[in-house]
């Protein structure tokens, strides 16, 4: 019996050092190859510069990188804020995929490359213009609609009952940085009319929302052969979301509601309950 209680603890102990294998160091000294550009309205042409960058004198995350180099080169032009992946500034497309610098550790690859995200007016280096994109955010109406208000808006809680707050999980967390829209074929060929995964996200977060009343003539809006329909589910938006959400799917729910194969579900609960509750 001891034999064999030996020959386990021998068996185990022998797993254990060949599973503890030494780690692989990476050398923190870094080649960041970064687009540089002075504007549309200078003579300069795009180019790609480079900056030897030791990352063991910075932070961990991308970010945290390029706030060095800036210190190397104030020149250097990019967005940033909350550095917690809530505000969607600093989107950069590194290593060939979008992405927030802030939450997206630096590789270990020698050689970083960092690009503003694509298909977008390049104002200055990282920094790129957001207007054609938040025009369209702006144009689905991304608020709460009532046509039933007998007070004054905000003097009262408009209610909503657990399951259907839950239905807008997936939904809410979208920081609007543009990584999913400028990753998506259908947005760089039609961008025009196609209204981008982004948009179409929280378009449909409005529309099965049980409080507002505007569901109606929201999907009007969206019965447009590009607007919703020049998605034709590539799911790169779904690969290029930071947040980890899938565009994909709530779009082809809003196709179902755009086409009336499905209906927007009654409330759980009456909204208008607190409407005589002063707060």
């Amino acid at each position: 019996m001891n034999y064999f209680r030996n020959l386990i603890i021998t068996a185990r102990c022998y797993s254990t050092a060949k599973q503890a294998k030494p780690i692989k160091q990476v050398d923190p000294r870094r080649i960041f190859k970064v687009y540089r550009f002075d504007g549309i309205l200078t003579k300069g042409a795009p180019q790609m510069k480079n900056y030897d960058l030791d990352v063991s004198t910075c932070g961990k995350m991308v970010l945290d990188a390029l706030i060095k180099i800036k210190d190397m080169d104030p020149t250097l032009a990019f967005r940033r804020s909350c550095r917690e992946g809530i505000c969607g500034s600093c989107a950069v497309n590194l290593q060939g995929k979008n992405c927030l610098a802030c939450i997206t550790e630096i590789p270990p690859d020698k050689k970083i490359t960092i690009y503003p995200i694509p298909h977008m007016y390049v104002i200055r280096d990282l920094v790129v213009d957001m207007t054609h994109f938040f025009n369209g955010y702006d144009s689905i109406r991304p608020y709460l609609i009532r046509h039933d208000r007998q007070k004054k808006l905000g003097s009262y809680q408009y209610a909503q009952s657990v399951d259907d707050n839950n239905k807008m999980v997936g939904l809410y967390e979208c920081v609007l940085c543009a990584c999913c829209s400028t990753s998506c074929p259908s947005y760089w060929w039609n961008g025009r009319r196609f209204l981008g995964p982004a948009t179409l996200l929280h378009a449909y977060r409005w529309i099965i929302d049980s409080r507002d009343q505007d569901s109606e003539a929201r999907l009007y809006d969206l019965k447009d052969d590009f607007a919703v329909y020049r998605c034709h589910t590539i799911m790169n938006c779904t690969l290029a979301c930071p947040k980890g959400l899938a565009p994909h799917v709530h779009i082809a729910q809003l196709k179902k509601l755009i086409s009336r194969l499905t209906k927007k579900p009654q409330p759980g609960i009456d909204t208008m309950q607190f409407s005589n509750t002063q707060t």
